[in-house]
């Protein structure tokens, strides 16, 4: 496993501190607001007593200054820089469960609030892993750790310097290449969704870059009954991760 280790993370709310507590996540501190509300913080009082994990209550403007922009809810954890994985791990996941593979490929997502929708959908929807490049996307900043509700410490991010080289990888690993394009003339629900599949979210303006979208097996829209020609990232991205699994479901 890689890690980012050139700086330590902000996890800020209830959610996303509790879940990294059970995750495992290695966690430096806790910073609890006076006054915040006992059942907010409880269970994170009590998972951290037992980890042995050092808990502070500080006055309220000390989280706002730790995680600026924020909804904290009055909780903040610093934790170790989060770990990102190597893409031949997620299939190896996807292969220890007995499952076939099934991860997205986010091609320059640059919204956090974005890529903390999607990150929420893929753990419920049992993605094995979300790739995304080292360069002009959203990270795992404190941020998309708040959007994901937790999800980011239970779904593995692979981080990649060539998104296209990655896709050949796949390829040869027998993974199926879907992107999804409004300009496609394939129909989401016309097409089958039951082999080893990687599902390509482009850029919120852009959409796909050329060259991925070149090397994609086969392009999909959604269709589109309105006066708008696309969706928000996340929301197609939900879309076609639930469609993979009502298919899945139904084999």
């Amino acid at each position: 496993m890689t890690e980012e280790t050139n700086q330590e993370e902000m996890i800020a709310g209830k959610h996303p501190v509790l879940e990294a507590l059970r995750s495992g996540r290695e966690i430096n501190k806790i910073w609890i607001a006076d006054g915040a509300q006992k059942s907010l913080t409880q269970p994170i009082v009590a998972e951290a007593k037992k980890l042995g994990i050092i808990v502070q209550f500080v006055d309220k403007r000390k989280l706002d200054n730790l995680a600026p922009g924020i909804t904290h809810q009055g909780v903040v954890a610093q934790a170790a820089a989060f770990a990102y994985v190597e893409v031949d791990e997620l299939l190896e996941l996807a292969s220890k469960r007995g499952e076939t593979p099934f991860l997205l490929l986010l091609d320059e997502i640059e919204d956090p609030h974005n890529l903390g929708s999607i990150l929420r959908t893929a753990e419920c929807t049992g993605v094995h892993g979300v790739i995304i490049p080292k360069r002009r996307s959203a990270g795992l900043t404190a941020t998309v750790l708040k959007t994901s509700a937790g999800a980011a410490e239970h779904v593995p991010v692979a981080r990649v310097t060539n998104l296209a080289q990655t896709i050949d990888k796949l390829k040869e690993a027998g993974v199926w290449v879907a992107g999804a394009d409004v300009s496609a003339k394939q129909d989401v629900y016309k097409m089958k969704f039951d082999m080893p599949l990687v599902v390509v979210i482009g850029n919120e303006s852009k959409g796909m870059g050329r060259l991925i979208k070149e090397k994609c097996d086969f392009l999909v829209k959604l269709p589109m009954l309105g006066q708008l020609n696309s969706l928000n990232a996340s929301v197609a991205a939900g879309v076609l991760m639930y469609e993979v699994v009502r298919q899945r479901r139904s084999v």
